[in-house]
């Protein structure tokens, strides 16, 4: 059974003759592109065809918007917001493009009087494998805010030919193959094959004075790559405003070596091309090899080096001079992947437009706002100085350059305090001495931001403690978003319309409006559709795993879902053990009142990444002897949905019964995936970590499930722990049990082998993710969880005020609030 999405604004009357012409055109639009475009036959297309077909004709009514959107900015002389990422997962364009132009009745009735179903074309298209998690979602997610709150911006990244990866499972194992998105193109971008940039590697600088005596610096036998624009566009939500995300793609200076070719050497011949086009080829290459590393570098650079040129193309047309340069461009570092955009201005000022260097620094730190995504102080970027000078020897220089002139700021601040300089400074020294990238986006720009309060905290009082007291004022916070089209219009289309048939669709563009719902949180009938929904968004998901998992799961058993990147941090081991602990009490005590659940995971682990690989092996060995145990009863099931993606969080999120947010306190920056969940009627179990704490504030606490350390206690516990992880063990049965059944091959068929650095870390004194310190108040959480989910009535109402209180967390709001606060962009 297929659902509809629906076009809320759209009459429920007949047609009238505005519709009539729409179809008409459609109709035109989709046979003149299955022509002219693709060259088939329109009777003998197949579904490949007219889902490409729609998406052309949709690309024509963007494209239109999209001219006219630019043309406004340069009438009204706008100021230009560039967001830098090296991520956009965008998932899939159709639906969301439908939703936005406001015309989904329209084209699904269209299609229908052809004998088409929309669903099953939306279900053709490729997730577009431009990002890998969270970081590429919020990225995409504010791109929609942009174009829906008419914002003059422009996303800036890779157009990757390869995703992360595809991921399988066999036998319990993730096994990565390639993500091919690309295999049969996309629809949805221009190719701007006649705005080719050129991006230069390697090399040295000479040093040379100019006409006017002055000391200049030349870049000079670098090796050269052609970056490709490719715009991919972004509407508004029903405003006719429609922005692009700018990709670059990698193209070769020279296609074919003719010398090699001529002397039959046909590899060599076009080796350079091969090399240069690996650049956009493959999101996130291995970093284990220093070739990988390089590749990385090369990457960052090579996408800012193009944008910073496109820039200033756009700024030249109609300024001379740079004086104004930051007063009608800002630009967004989202993380430090795009930092190098740093000394990339200033080559550009300093070497290419002449300027002294404190005008151009001005300018620059002016210009350039950094968002700051991790607390994981592995996760801060650095790069040997060995080889950011080799790749990029100019920039090398620029960076020793600002690191002297701020070093002399700080002796003056700290006169004898050699040891804040080393703590500060842009080079860490050591055996190998590496290029501090936060640091440089820190020194780099007018405004630096954490994702959540705590966040944000940490950063000031902690991390870059110092760095805040050296530049008071710079440090913010601005806590992210999701976009409630995509999750909840879009993803959850029975329960938007619940919502809009009781209280209207003004929530679609102001979140906050959904407040208007909660007198309606206690009433038996609105309850009783509101379990409905989620009834039958849980029915829909349970037919998906089983067709896709093989595993037959109940609607009725309570969803409890973990869906997001592997990692140690984010403690999905913790759930499993809660599984292992669920199952054992199944078993041990038969007639215990004990709430059926499903548990769902999904997640990738990084391909080097062995210890959250280990783990995603043992949920699947969990899963396997608990799904074929009969003696439960299928009271208990557990589901790894493999090569989780942005489509299949819209599949498992609206049936989410129970969201897992129990990363260790202090180690999340902030989380989307709590936001989406509890937006969607999920309650929450989490620890006082990233956004869970003003989730916390917003929903009320009696509406949310909080376990566990406080980040001050975590941190505590780590340097003056009060037991050891096997004093826990020896204390506490169960948990000692759950371990063991790990440990003696209970679920790797007698292998003791397999699962014993899992165990080994859990029984370590240094985990520094303190799971089984954490383990007793999870396990008792979850118990106050599992009763409570059996008295329907109540949890109903938290459920729905969880929806009705998350006004906070769209993100418009955190975009209004870097438009104002960090960009100087008004937002009417």
């Amino acid at each position: 059974m297929k659902r509809k999405a629906k076009n809320i604004t759209s009459p429920s009357s007949g047609p009238d003759a505005k519709d009539t012409e729409f179809a008409r055109k459609f109709k035109e639009t989709i046979s003149h592109h299955l022509l002219s475009f693709q060259g088939r036959d329109p009777e003998r297309a197949g579904g490949r065809d007219m889902y490409k077909a729609v998406a052309y004709g949709l690309r024509d009514i963007l494209v239109e918007k999209w001219i006219n959107t630019q043309k406004g900015y340069y009438t009204k002389k706008q100021k230009r917001v560039y967001y830098l990422s090296l991520e956009f997962l965008v998932g899939r364009s159709l639906g969301n493009s439908l939703l936005n132009l406001g015309i989904m009745d329209q084209v699904e009735k269209v299609l229908v009087e052809m004998g088409l179903d929309l669903d099953e074309l939306r279900d053709i298209e490729e997730d577009a494998a431009l990002g890998n998690g969270g970081l590429g979602r919020l990225a995409a997610c504010f791109m929609d805010s942009i174009a829906t709150l008419g914002i003059p911006g422009y996303g800036y990244g890779i157009r990757y030919e390869y995703g992360l990866f595809f991921q399988k499972l066999i036998d319990g194992f993730q096994i990565e193959a390639p993500d091919n998105w690309m295999r049969y193109g996309t629809p949805w971008e221009f190719e701007r094959q006649s705005q080719l940039f050129p991006v230069r590697f390697y090399g040295h600088t000479n040093t040379y004075r100019d006409d006017n005596g002055r000391h200049r610096v030349e870049w000079v036998d670098a090796e050269e790559v052609m970056a490709m624009p490719c715009d991919m566009l972004v509407p508004g939500y029903k405003n006719n405003n429609v922005i692009n995300m700018r990709l670059w793609t990698a193209r070769a200076s020279r296609e074919l070596d003719l010398n090699y070719f001529n002397q039959g050497d046909y590899i060599g011949a076009v080796k350079s091309k091969v090399r240069s086009e690996t650049i956009s080829k493959l999101l996130y290459p291995s970093d284990e090899r220093l070739e990988g590393q390089e590749l990385r570098l090369k990457q960052q650079y090579f996408f800012v080096a193009a944008t910073f040129q496109d820039i200033l193309r756009r700024y030249k047309k109609y300024h001379t001079r740079f004086d104004l340069f930051h007063e009608n461009t800002a630009v967004q570092l989202n993380d430090t992947h795009p930092a190098i955009a740093i000394p990339e201005l200033m080559r550009l000022l300093v070497d290419e437009e002449g300027l002294g260097w404190e005008q151009a620094w001005n300018i620059c730190v002016k210009t350039f706002a950094y968002t700051n995504h991790t607390l994981m102080p592995e996760a801060l970027e650095t790069w040997p100085v060995e080889m950011l000078g080799k790749v990029l020897p100019r920039h090398l220089e620029i960076i020793y350059e600002i690191n002297s002139r701020f070093l002399d700021r700080l002796a003056a601040a700290y006169p004898g305090n050699d040891s804040i300089l080393g703590k500060l400074s842009l080079i860490a020294e050591g055996s190998v001495k590496r290029v501090r990238m936060a640091h440089l986006a820190i020194v780099g720009s007018h405004s630096v931001n954490g994702v959540a309060r705590l966040h944000t905290d940490l950063l000031t009082g902690k991390i870059f403690k110092e760095f805040h007291e050296f530049f008071p004022g710079r440090f913010n916070n601005k806590t992210n978003g999701i976009t409630p089209r995509r999750w909840l219009l879009k993803c959850n289309p029975d329960l938007a319309d619940l919502i809009i048939e009781t209280i209207g669709d003004a929530w679609i563009t102001d979140l906050d409006k959904l407040r208007k719902l909660e007198p309606y949180a206690d009433k038996p009938e609105f309850q009783k559709k509101w379990r409905m929904v989620k009834k039958n968004n849980k029915r829909h998901l349970s037919e998906f795993i089983l067709e896709t998992c093989g595993v037959n799961v109940d609607p009725d058993t309570m969803f409890d879902v973990q869906i997001k990147r592997m990692h140690e941090y984010k403690r999905q081991l913790l759930n499993v053990l809660h599984v292992i602990v669920l199952y054992h009490r199944m078993l041990s005590g038969p007639g215990r009142k004990i709430t059926p659940r499903t548990v769902i995971f999904g997640g990738k682990a990084a391909p080097s990444y062995w210890q959250a690989k280990l783990i995603i092996k043992l949920i699947s060995s969990v899963a396997d002897m608990v799904n074929k145990d009969h003696r439960i009863n299928g009271a208990l099931r557990v589901v790894f949905v493999s090569n989780y993606n942005v489509s299949l969080a819209e599949k498992i999120i609206p049936a989410a019964d129970l969201s897992e947010q129990i990363s260790t306190a202090g180690t999340e920056a902030s989380g989307t995936g709590n936001m989406k969940l509890s937006l969607n009627g999920a309650l929450t179990i989490g620890t006082l970590d990233g956004a869970n704490i003003e989730i916390r504030e917003e929903v009320g606490p009696e509406n949310i499930f909080i376990f566990g350390m406080t980040a001050e206690e975590a941190e505590q516990k780590r340097m003056h722990p009060d037991r050891t992880p096997r004093e826990i063990c020896d204390a506490n049965p169960v948990i000692s049990r759950a371990v063991e059944s790990i440990a003696d091959g209970s679920f790797s068929y007698g292998d003791t082998e397999l699962f014993r650095p899992i165990v080994e870390s859990l029984l370590s004194t240094g985990d520094p993710y303190l799971l089984l310190h954490d383990l007793e108040d999870y396990l008792r959480c979850q118990e106050q969880i599992g009763r409570a989910y059996q008295d329907k009535k109540s949890w109903t109402r938290k459920s729905i005020l969880n929806v009705t209180r998350m006004g906070k967390f769209s993100s418009d709001r955190t975009i209004k609030e870097y438009a104002e606060e960090i960009w100087g962009v008004p937002v009417h």
